[in-house]
């Protein structure tokens, strides 16, 4: 381990950056943020409107269409994290790649919309959790009772702020909570796939949906044509499996980075693939054949009623719990991501107050603890728009996947286009494959960015405020406002990576740079 960490740090002084974060995950802790964070079955739960947006078959062929492509974004980002393994990774690789006069813009905006996307992430996350719990309580009172939107911003509030509490204060304790977690995602894949048909026959004593209906049954619940219908069913893939670059922004703390996070980015990548395609399958042999009573669901939430249907209403609330706690676990490393890529964006000066929030807390084990709470501020006030309406609500998912797709594709498209002969592969490389791969990932990665900006209800919303998509609003607002302040402002300071180390890898930062300092020296 000390000679890894020795390594570890070499590289990274090679970077540019001292190593300031304490290195304590192993390779099977890098996957466990990454799985825990996909969290399989919460995530399928929580975005299961998305999924039958055109039946069963949708659902089920939509899942493994997409995570196939998500798959060859996990292998094409594999390659970069272990080239240049750093906790900016996504915008420090656009900024080592891109064209001299691009390198600041670009990395300006995929730093602000990676940061800004995480921080979307978190709030979908911790919103779709409180309406799992209200869901619970509905269950409870047979359907009786529904939560109003300030109950659930309260939840949701009381979620984040325990979030970051224990993301602030726990950290010595993570890589035994990511183990914990890891075996409960996969605990509940299992206890799922096995109970629901059990209890679909034993409990209630009812046949199996046919494989017909589970792989050819196609119910369009949308005004679009049944094509794009089906590609509008990839969004709940593409929101479950978002959350891969997580294990880049733990890069700093990771023992053998090089090998340990882009093992960690395809292993969650390709157990998606193949797991979330039984899980999804066993789901659609299960659920009532009427899909609109499972998506109108008195209890809130369509995962629960298909629980309740299979199971009855004690193992529905049962299954309901595991999903809670489990995706509470989930909610708590997103956290923990976050905090290392708005930390590391602070530490190069990018952020406001970027001297206040690239401290580390001593006390606490080297921990963020300042960027933690200004993370926890920032989402309190993003998840106001829960109080709005459902479209207002589902902004959050929005962000979440056009931002990251942003920042995946960016650096990946750099590189294919600028900075091929900077590229040196690393311990983790697809050889050949690797500028194909590539091509095909930036075009998926642009073609998700317009797929999560159409209203899934159809091109004649007969509400147009509550069915609009405000994706399109909300990332325009976040882009073209990250590209102003930088042209206005931002342009006179950020001149990209800061070295606070004596070795550089990338002579253009060194270059570039005017001053750099640490902890008040000069670097």
């Amino acid at each position: 381990m000390a000679v890894e960490s020795a390594s570890d740090a070499q590289l990274l002084a090679a970077m540019g950056y001292k190593q300031e974060l304490r290195r304590q995950y192993s390779t099977i802790h890098i996957f466990a943020i990454t799985f825990s964070i996909m969290g399989l079955m919460p995530s399928i739960a929580s975005a299961l409107s998305f999924s039958l947006l055109v039946g069963p078959a949708g659902m089920v062929w939509g899942w493994v269409s997409a995570t196939f492509f998500i798959f060859l974004v996990g292998l094409s980002m594999g390659d970069l994290a272990s080239a240049l393994p750093t906790a900016g990774g996504l915008y420090w690789w656009t900024h080592h790649f891109a064209a001299k006069r691009f390198k600041n813009p670009l990395s300006f905006l995929v730093g602000y919309s990676n940061t800004l996307g995480l921080i979307g992430g978190l709030c979908s996350l911790d919103y779709t959790l409180s309406l799992m719990i209200l869901s619970c309580v509905s269950i409870h009172n047979d359907g009786e009772w529904t939560a109003s939107r300030g109950v659930i911003y309260a939840v949701f509030a009381a979620i984040l702020i325990l979030h970051g509490v224990g993301a602030a204060f726990l950290g010595r304790l993570m890589p035994r909570i990511l183990t914990v977690c890891l075996y409960l995602n996969i605990a509940l894949v299992v206890a799922t796939v096995v109970a629901l048909p059990v209890g679909k026959r034993v409990v209630r004593h009812e046949p199996l949906n046919s494989a017909g209906y589970v792989f050819g049954h196609v119910e369009n619940q949308t005004g679009w044509p049944v094509g794009w219908a089906f590609f509008l069913s990839w969004l709940a893939p593409i929101w479950s499996v978002a959350s891969f670059d997580s294990c880049v922004h733990m890069s700093e703390e990771a023992m053998h980075a090089a090998r340990a996070v882009p093992l960690g980015i395809v292993w969650t990548a390709g157990s998606a693939w193949v797991l979330g395609f039984l899980c999804v399958a066993v789901i659609a042999a299960v659920m009532d054949t009427n899909v609109d009573h499972t998506l109108s669901s008195v209890f809130g939430q369509p995962m629960a009623q298909i629980y309740y249907d299979a199971l009855g209403k004690r193992g529905a609330l049962g299954f309901m719990a595991a999903i809670i706690f489990v995706q509470f676990l989930m909610g708590l490393t997103v956290m923990v991501a976050t905090s290392r890529q708005a930390w590391a964006f602070s530490r190069d000066g990018a952020l406001p107050f970027s001297n206040f929030f690239r401290h580390i807390s001593t006390r606490v084990k080297y921990q963020p603890v300042r960027v933690v709470m200004g993370l926890v501020v920032m989402g309190l006030i993003v998840g106001l728009l829960c109080l709005i309406n459902n479209a207002a609500a589902n902004a959050l998912f929005s962000l979440f996947v056009a931002s990251n797709y942003l920042s995946w594709g960016l650096p990946i498209f750099c590189r294919l286009v600028w900075g091929q002969h900077e590229f040196q592969p690393g311990e983790f490389y697809t050889g050949v494959w690797s500028r194909p791969i590539a091509t095909v990932a930036v075009i998926y990665l642009a073609f998700g960015i317009v797929l999560s900006m159409f209203p899934t209800t159809g091109p004649n919303p007969s509400h147009p405020a509550e069915d609009m998509n405000y994706t399109v609003v909300i990332n325009g607002i976040v882009w073209a406002g990250c590209l102003i302040y930088y042209a206005l402002f931002a342009r006179r300071w950020f001149t990209g990576p800061k070295v606070t180390a004596t070795t550089s890898l990338n002579a253009e930062v060194s270059k570039n740079q005017t001053e750099t300092t640490f902890d008040g020296e000069w670097a």
